[in-house]
């Protein structure tokens, strides 16, 4: 089954971003925050994890990540007083977060997951994040001002990520793993969090899951909205 999702996106749709667009679900971080959390409850009634991305907010810049390295010229009170709210607001309901690919050159020269302003000073100890980080896909060009993938992940682990992430390039990913050097101490740390993340509950079958009033009251008010037939 399913135990772990990338989700809630907490970006703010200012109507910049192609590639954030739609993903976002508002422009106003009160409406992200609540269908965030709303989002996050049903995960934990189905013991996932999630993850909110993409830290401190991927909203504003124009730049695709994927294709370019995106720069958000806004000062730090600013993202704070928006972009950062749901992070903040959601707190513990937040078992992970991934953080962005974008430069925010007012706070640090070097993309937020690479940064240790941005994971330490920030995201640790001044929101208080105790949950895993994840790093964004290291095979994107936003990740190239870090140099290779290897490079990378030494980057986004010595900033402060708990596990790097390589995604649709397993050569990359090879590469990766035959050349990276990871202190045991890191690596305690992160293991740590990371086990938070395993389902606590014994598995369920779906015929068990389907008696569920949970799963019978929310089938009938997706068949009263139209949304399902059967």
């Amino acid at each position: 089954g399913v135990d772990f999702s990338f989700t809630p996106v907490l970006d703010l749709d200012y109507g910049n971003s192609s590639v954030i667009g739609d993903r976002a679900f508002h422009s106003l971080p009160e409406v992200v925050f609540a269908l965030a959390k709303s989002l996050n409850e049903g995960l934990r009634l189905g013991d996932m994890a999630n993850c909110g991305k993409h830290f401190p907010g991927h909203g504003w810049a124009k730049a695709d990540s994927h294709i370019d390295i995106p720069i958000d010229d806004r000062s730090f009170k600013r993202i704070a007083r928006d972009d950062m709210k749901p992070y903040e607001w959601l707190d513990i309901s937040l078992a992970s977060v991934m953080p962005a690919h974008v430069v925010y050159p007012k706070v640090d020269s070097m993309p937020a997951g690479f940064s240790k302003i941005w994971l330490q000073d920030i995201l640790r100890k001044k929101l208080k994040f105790e949950g895993v980080i994840f790093s964004d896909d290291l095979s994107m060009e936003g990740a190239s001002i870090a140099g290779d993938v290897v490079q990378g992940a030494h980057l986004a682990l010595e900033a402060g990520c708990d596990a790097v992430l390589i995604c649709n390039r397993p050569d990359l990913a090879d590469q990766m793993l035959s050349k990276l050097k990871v202190s045991k101490s890191k690596l305690a740390e992160s293991a740590k969090r990371l086990n938070r993340l395993f389902p606590k509950a014994a598995v369920q079958s779906w015929e068990s899951l389907q008696t569920e009033s949970e799963y019978i009251h929310a089938k009938a008010l997706l068949k009263s909205l139209k949304l399902i037939t059967n």
